[in-house]
């Protein structure tokens, strides 16, 4: 056992779902937050799959996917979470004032740590509403969770030793390794990675190569596990939207949002989650 005997992740998207998958399969009791009727019916079933084919996969211990529908609780607000929870992630929409809303309530519940999964927000914008900001910070999971083993730990002004070292003992015990950086807009890896995906849609808008060719030449030249095209769909293209409106605030036109990812936004394409991105996603 990690020692760790409660997690609340506040989210049932894509995120919040490999958050919770990632904790539970750890032995770790979690609560997941879903406000939404349809998303929160097909959670639980959603995870159960992914464990058995964790197991096929040789990725998962059979024991571990079968004490993972015990684990795992599904709650319609926050205010339903256990008091006084281990830790607490929120994972929800990259908009400033929705997570500083949920945050708020989630800290009257009390957890140990209180995290945000937030790619590019500044952590002190967050933490100014917050009664206990030493016990707040940004931990930034990576998706597929399952799969990569890193979370960026983001320390605010505010955040405590404590709560850093919390964040790295909670990472080790779900199997992850963490780095640690200070809250500049886009942290690091978001950074990084956001202008590798921005180049390739400007890249596709100007006919250098298509999607799938601009993709293997990352994953074949550079090794990357999967393209930047690809991987925009997965993290979902809407998402991808609000950090470059975030980013570009901050650092000017090289993070500028790419025409074709506004027109992809607002046809509604937004990547695996709706069937359609930069590619075709089958169900």
């Amino acid at each position: 056992m990690s020692g760790i005997s409660g997690v609340g992740v506040i989210g049932g998207g894509t995120m919040g779902i490999g958050i919770a998958y990632v904790f539970a399969t750890a032995g770790i009791p979690t609560t997941v937050v879903e406000p939404d009727v349809g998303r929160a019916s097909t959670l639980r079933s959603a995870l159960l799959g992914r464990a058995r084919r964790g197991v096929e996969r040789g990725r998962l211990d059979a024991a571990r996917a079968d004490a993972l529908d015990g684990l795992l609780s599904v709650v319609s607000a926050v205010e339903a979470l256990g008091a006084e929870l281990d830790l607490v992630v929120e994972s929800v929409p990259e908009r400033l004032a929705l997570k500083a809303e949920v945050l708020a309530a989630a800290e009257r519940r009390e957890p140990g740590l209180l995290a945000t999964n937030t790619t590019a927000l500044s952590i002190d914008e967050l933490a100014a509403g917050l009664a206990r900001p030493e016990a707040f910070l940004g931990m930034h999971f990576f998706n597929p969770v399952w799969s990569l083993p890193l979370v960026e730990i983001v320390r605010g002004k505010a955040t405590g030793d404590g709560a850093i070292a919390a964040a790295r003992a909670a990472s080790t015990a779900i199997g992850k390794e963490s780095i640690l950086v200070r809250n500049v807009p886009g942290f690091a890896t978001s950074r990084l990675d956001n202008i590798a995906a921005f180049e390739a849609m400007r890249m596709l808008e100007e006919g250098v190569a298509n999607a799938t060719d601009i993709d293997r030449a990352a994953v074949l030249a550079y090794q990357h596990p999967i393209g930047p095209l690809r991987l925009s769909d997965v993290v979902g293209l809407d998402v991808r939207l609000d950090v470059a409106r975030n980013l570009s605030r901050i650092y000017g036109e090289r993070y500028a949002p790419p025409t074709i990812l506004t027109t992809l936004v607002e046809r509604g394409d937004l990547g695996r989650k709706t069937g359609r991105g930069f590619f075709e996603w089958t169900p």
